[in-house]
């Protein structure tokens, strides 16, 4: 498993491609005062796609990635479906002994969500842990191979955080992940702590409803005492997501291969599909045009094509219905914006050792609130925090750095 140095460098050709399909973008029409009712509004992509075409520079941003962002491959070996070879960033700390952390990334992001909370996590003092940072890119994300064969399901992409966390000598390690990165850091956790996997942190809790076999005392719970009106609310919330928000989960964990026609072919077709929910899902996050194009291009221009990382959801159907607790310690982060929200009740265990609720922020913490989600894994790791010394011998502190200063 030799690593090799990777900088994202596009053929010139699949940037003529790209401008040709964008040249020829036919876009649909659209109901009068229709605005997000119906979907993304022709006026935003109508802009986003002339933007894209005449005046957004890739060569800029694939630049300015690579400078953020020290880039590896490697193949990693997974069970059942050989090697894969990984796409994926790494930045050690300055600090000797700062904790690993393997951030996991989700639908519609990518590996360079983690741009904004790297230098963040990086840094060391003697208020706070500092730690070193890897983020992979999904098998079938980004510039990491996609597998090939049916099944690539949860614990397949936990295989390869793992192995691959391991193969960088972190023996011991902590995660962080929302979205789909929730599930698989959840894997992590399952598969393999407390060995290695040492302790999780997520943005976007999640819960099954009260049931009277699985959860007696909590359906007991749920019968017996009311709920408060911010609980309600978020029950609200989520009940509204499922209604009216949730149509592209069903079709991308049903059919994906038939949506994926439309996806790899038309660039202003996924430029639709992914900016719709970088709007809906963020709490009124001022979104550059640039900045979406960025996000899309690097869906576009992956190593497989943006078909692939959709089959996630045909694997996993059964996930969530089917998951299991874990018992290292856990943190939640809760921002009132993510897509779905569930009473603290329902979300109580054991090994729930961090809760922390921020007034605004929505589904990307890590690209909408940066500060707030370094913070709560700093007070979740650090001196006097509930996850301190989960990795022996990493406190992440620069203690003598800054007794030298003194």
């Amino acid at each position: 498993m030799t690593e090799t140095p990777f900088q994202i460098a596009i053929p010139e050709a699949s940037l003529q491609t790209l401008q040709q399909k964008l040249a020829l973008t036919t876009l649909p029409d659209e109901l009068d005062e229709a605005g997000w009712e119906y979907g993304a509004p022709l006026a935003d992509i109508r802009r986003l796609v002339a933007r894209w075409k005449d005046g957004y520079d890739w060569r800029k941003h694939e630049a300015q990635i690579n400078a953020d962002l020290p880039q590896f491959t490697r193949d990693i070996d997974v069970g059942g479906f050989g090697a894969l070879n990984i796409h994926y960033m790494h930045q050690k700390s300055t600090v000797a002994d700062a904790i690993p952390l393997l951030f996991v990334h989700g639908w519609p992001g990518s590996f360079i969500e983690v741009r904004k909370i790297l230098p963040l996590l990086l840094e060391g003092s003697a208020e706070h842990p500092a730690f070193h940072v890897v983020a992979l890119s999904l098998p079938g994300y980004g510039f990491s191979e996609a597998p090939k064969k049916k099944g690539f399901g949860p614990n397949k992409f936990a295989e390869v955080g793992n192995k691959l966390m391991l193969a960088l000598g972190y023996n011991e390690y902590v995660t962080q992940g929302g979205d789909w990165g929730h599930l698989i850091t959840r894997k992590i956790a399952q598969l393999y702590g407390p060995k290695h996997s040492k302790a999780w942190h997520t943005n976007m809790p999640m819960a099954s409803p009260p049931h009277p076999i699985s959860t007696p005392l909590l359906f007991l719970s749920h019968l017996l005492f009311k709920y408060t009106p911010s609980e309600k609310a978020s029950l609200l919330r989520t009940l509204d997501f499922s209604t009216k928000g949730s149509g592209y989960l069903m079709q991308q964990s049903t059919m994906p291969q038939t949506l994926g026609y439309g996806l790899a072919d038309s660039p202003a077709g996924l430029l639709a599909w992914i900016y719709e929910k970088l709007v809906g899902w963020t709490d009124a996050y001022p979104w550059d045009d640039d900045e979406v194009l960025t996000w899309v291009s690097v869906y576009w221009f992956s190593r497989t094509g943006p078909a692939a990382s959709l089959r996630i959801y045909y694997e996993a159907r059964s996930a969530f219905r089917t998951e299991l607790g874990t018992k290292i310690p856990m943190g939640y982060s809760y921002f009132p914006k993510e897509l779905v929200s569930f009473p603290r009740r329902w979300l109580k265990a054991r090994n729930l050792v961090f809760e922390s609720q921020h007034e605004s922020g929505g589904h990307f913490a890590a690209h909408e609130k940066p500060n707030e989600l370094v913070g709560d894994l700093r007070k979740m790791f650090g001196k006097g925090g509930p996850a301190f010394g989960v990795v022996p011998g990493k406190s992440g502190y620069a203690d003598k750095q800054a007794k030298a200063k003194l």
